[in-house]
């Protein structure tokens, strides 16, 4: 299924009352059901790729721990969840808010204001969820003197993927990428003794900032890119991650890259027509969701100079203020943050739990390996494409820049003072 496929399920109330609750409708044009409301509505956009068979598990599993819960979950396709967005701004704009609805915490629940509801107690309270999620998760749900999210699962932002066979046809042994010049000599390698592209890339601005924050981090350190988010970046190290990252792409990556989609281009480190990607984990969710093989098919390795780092980002679902389904949404949202919800939806989606004790049993080697990092790395800084760093505005602000001046032709003297000037 493809990015712009929606997919909806429908979970119809069981038992006495059912066929009477299918009758009336809400303000939403939904059934009424057993919180005396409207259906339980929970919006989402993994349609396709690691997000299908992930979300398929979560919702399973709700499922069947609530049988009787009248309930139904929508998928809303479109990269980045721009389509998912504007879903959400236009329903809370028209006070008409779905249950919940999936999205990034930290930085990103400003756009909300006081459209979001709090859950601290009802949820946050009655589930323990502070002493039993790590420490960055409970920070990034607080809004509001309150609590208005709940953490899901965490990517991993920092690491480069890539296709076994093809670095072994071309002779590049990623373990001797130590740097951005050594990654960039592995692309050129890969250039001329294969017919693979040596980075599969999108150039969707959302695309760009991720990879460009990820050469940041390896290029010019932890805390030269603390100071850029936090408004006080140096212009030389914003300068250099763009020539470095104009070196990356001006020659080594795929000719449809303006117009791909990202699951697209994982495709084509999947079938082996390019060697590496940049990206969160969710592209190992895509992997692991086609059964290949860790450590024989695909790999990764840490963007060369963040190797004692891991590139936050974390998914949650959010409460809406207003909400049509107060009781059941809590219901829902205590199911989000527990155990069988945190194993179900990450083992698939190439994430990890935010929980602190869940057995990592039903973990493939990878997600393994990520957990135990998490735990031991010195740095975690916020990613930056997704939420966490900054807010809504200066995101979409520095994704313009990227639009206007890094998209192919790459005008760093123009996306440097862009980005100067907007954060």
């Amino acid at each position: 299924m493809s990015n712009n496929d929606t997919h909806s399920r429908r979970r119809v109330l069981k038992g006495a009352g059912a066929a009477g609750a299918a009758g009336m409708l809400g303000l939403a044009g939904c059934l009424t059901g057993e919180d005396g409301g409207t259906t339980v509505e929970v919006l989402h956009a993994w349609t396709g790729g690691d997000g299908k068979r992930a979300q398929q598990a979560l919702f399973d599993a709700f499922d069947e721990e609530y049988p009787d819960m009248d309930f139904e979950d929508e998928a809303i396709g479109g990269g980045g969840n721009q389509s998912l967005d504007q879903t959400i701004a236009t329903r809370l704009r028209n006070s008409n808010p779905p249950s919940s609805f999936a999205g990034w915490p930290g930085a990103n629940l400003e756009r909300y204001g006081d459209a979001l509801g709090n859950i601290e107690s009802e949820v946050w309270e009655e589930a323990g969820f502070e002493d039993s999620h790590i420490q960055e998760a409970v920070e990034a749900c607080q809004h509001n003197d309150g609590y208005s999210a709940v953490p899901l699962g965490s990517h991993r932002m920092n690491d480069i993927f890539y296709n076994v066979s093809v670095l072994e046809e071309a002779g590049v042994d990623p373990e001797s990428i130590d740097d951005a010049d050594a990654l960039i000599e592995a692309f050129d390698t890969i250039q001329s003794e294969t017919d693979a592209t040596p980075l599969g890339m999108s150039l969707k601005p959302w695309a760009i900032l991720q990879t460009w924050a990820v050469v940041m981090l390896g290029t010019q350190g932890y805390q030269a890119y603390m100071d850029f988010i936090n408004g006080e970046g140096d212009e030389e190290a914003v300068r250099e991650t763009f020539e470095t990252l104009e070196e990356m792409l001006s020659d080594y990556i795929n000719s449809d890259a303006a117009s791909v989609g990202f699951t697209s281009v994982n495709e084509e480190i999947m079938n082996g027509e390019a060697a590496f990607i940049h990206g969160g984990n969710w592209l190992a969710g895509a992997y692991i969701s086609e059964e290949l093989t860790y450590g024989e098919e695909w790999d990764a390795i840490r963007f060369p100079g963040t190797e004692d780092m891991y590139g936050l980002h974390i998914d949650s679902f959010i409460y809406p203020g207003e909400n049509p389904t107060p009781e059941d949404t809590a219901t829902f949202l205590q199911f989000i943050g527990g155990e069988t919800a945190q194993v179900a939806f990450n083992q698939y989606k190439g994430s990890i739990p935010t929980r602190t004790d869940v057995p990592t049993d039903e973990f493939n080697p990878y997600l393994t390996e990520t957990i135990e990092d998490f735990n031991e790395v010195s740095d975690k800084p916020p990613t930056l494409a997704h939420g966490l760093a900054v807010d809504q505005q200066t995101q979409s602000d520095l994704e313009g820049v990227l639009n206007d001046n890094f998209a192919d032709p790459y005008d760093v003297d123009g996306a440097t003072e862009g980005f100067m000037n907007n954060v």
